[in-house]
Order: structure tokens, then sequence, then C-alpha cells
């Protein structure tokens, strides 16, 4: 049987929060470092296959290995692969031509889109306060990639990266809105094994737009980013049951401090200024939305006191 959570573990949930976002970084480093030699799905292709015995392994060492396997709803796991596929290619793509931190600043805007869309796929009701942060995250969107809308030819490629991060957070957005769905139906351990089988799959279609061959030294990268994208998400899932998500949603934004160090170090990257300004706007207005979603939890744990009779 999986082992249950027994106790809330505020430090430790933290540091296995903060390590798979620094290892997730990290990660994408390498895809951006070998952008220049390999199209992005055969990088999706060894991002996503050696990830399963990561993944494997740690559902074996849980005893949910049965539960992996499990697929209820197939077509709700070959719909997630489909959009998480998409948006992982779109940010390999993207990571290739625009700098890492700017590529990291834009995806923080995935859960304003989330909250979008939960307003019109799932009819959730979205009052002034979300309101609020929505139109203070798009802003600061807009102010990051306008720098790239207005140029010239020469910047032409880094508007198109730009563009993809962007779709991609999009994209990722479709993907937490149909996981709130698939979570109903099929175990956590089925919706992570799976998406790594069909993100395999269907990457490796595009082998018939034409591969590279990599050298033993590159074909050693591929793997390294596949191996730490499985353990990155391991650690991220584990995060979460030693803490409150919405405890430790703020600490996704300390990837930008990766980003800038990493970003520096191996590729001479510096965030400009505008794209630091978007990036806090895209922040602050993620930190209203947490806030939010902390604050209705809280009234409907005090509904469900009163409501039911084993609280």
């Amino acid at each position: 049987m999986a082992k249950p959570l027994t106790s809330h573990r505020p430090l430790l949930a933290v540091a296995l929060k903060t390590s798979a976002v620094f290892l997730f970084t990290v990660m994408a480093a390498i895809v951006k470092a070998q952008s220049d030699h390999f199209p992005p799905g055969e990088m999706v292709f060894f991002r996503s296959l050696f990830a399963i015995p990561v993944i494997v392994i740690w559902l074996m060492a849980r005893g949910e290995l049965a539960q992996g396997f499990k697929a209820r709803k197939p077509s709700g796991h070959f719909w997630r692969g489909v959009l998480g596929t998409t948006a992982m290619g779109l940010t390999f793509t993207g990571l290739g031509l625009i700098p890492l931190p700017e590529a990291t600043a834009i995806g923080y805007a995935t859960p304003i889109f989330t909250l979008i869309l939960a307003a019109v796929m799932l009819g959730e009701r979205i009052r002034k306060i979300r309101i609020a942060a929505v139109s203070i995250g798009l802003l600061g969107v807009l102010i990051m990639i306008w720098p790239r809308l207005g140029g010239n030819n020469m910047e032409a490629a880094a508007t198109f990266g730009a563009l993809c991060i962007l779709g991609a957070t999009v994209a990722r957005a479709f993907v937490q809105i149909h996981i709130r769905q698939l979570v109903q139906v099929d175990h956590p351990a089925a919706i992570v094994f799976y998406f790594s089988m069909t993100a395999t799959i269907l990457s490796g279609l595009t082998i018939f737009w034409g591969w590279v061959m990599p050298t033993w030294e590159q074909a050693g990268f591929l793997i390294l980013a596949g191996l730490i994208g499985g353990v990155a998400q391991i650690l991220v899932t584990s995060s979460y049951r030693f803490g409150q998500a919405s405890m430790l949603a703020p600490y996704d934004y300390t990837s930008m401090l990766f980003a800038i160090v990493i970003g520096y170090v191996w590729f001479s990257e510096l965030p400009t200024l505008v794209m630091l300004a978007g990036a806090a706007l895209v922040i602050v207005g993620n930190v209203v939305v947490i806030w939010r979603e902390h604050q209705l939890g809280l009234e409907r744990g005090k509904a469900r006191a009163v409501t039911d009779p084993k609280a």
C-alpha cells in the first residue's frame, strides 16, 4: 500500500520543492545548451524516455506500481499527453531562442492562464480579487514580451522564441485544467507514468522530421536531462505530501534566482530591467491568487466542519 502522509513537515516540504525547482532549472539549461544541435522533438523524446525508469523505481518503492499501470480513462491520459508534450516541445523550442531568465519569467504566467481557463471551461467564478490578480499578471506578461514584438529581422527568432514560451504556458494551463478532471477517476501515479509514456511515443514520431545522431557526450547530456527531469518530478510530487500547496507555491519563484545565476555562468546572459519588472508583476498576480485560494480553502474547511458530522 502507498505510504500515507502522517504529519505536516514544512521544512522537508520546502526542501523538496526547492530542490525540484533547482533541478528543473538545470534541466532547462541542459536543453538550452543542446538546442543548437538537436530538434526539439528529439530532446523531448530523451527527456521523456529516461524519466520513465526513475518514475517506475519510485512507484515500486512507494508500493504504487499497480496504481501507476491502471488507467481507468485512457483517452484522458492521451489528451493529457498531447497537451503536455505540446507544452514541452514549445518550451524546448523557446529555450534555444531566448535567454534562460526570460523563458523562466514568461513561464510564470501559467497560473494566470489556468485561472482564466477554469472560469471559461469549468464555470468557476472569478470575483474582484482574482480579476485584479489576472489583470496584474497579464500586464506583466505584456511588459515582458512587448520589446520582442517590435523588433527587426535580426530579432525575429527571439520574438518567435518568446511566443513559443508564452504558448507553452497556455498549453500547461490546459494541462492543469485537464488534470483537475483526470484525478477524479485515476490515481496520480497513473497520471505521472502515462504522461511520460505518451510523451515518449508522440515525440518519437518526430523522427520522420529529421533527427541528429548525437555523439556520446551529447547523448550523455540528453539522457541526464531525462533523469534529472524524472527526479525533479518525483521531488515536487513528494513535497505536497508534507506541505500544503498554498504554502509551497511561492517557492516556484526561486527558479528566477537559479535561472539568473545559471544563465550568467553558463550562457553569459543577464536579465533586462523590463523583463524583471514584468516578471515582478506576474509574480504579484500569482501571489494574490495563491492568497485568495488559501482564504477560500479556509472558508471551505469551516463549512465542512459545520456540515460534516465526522469533522
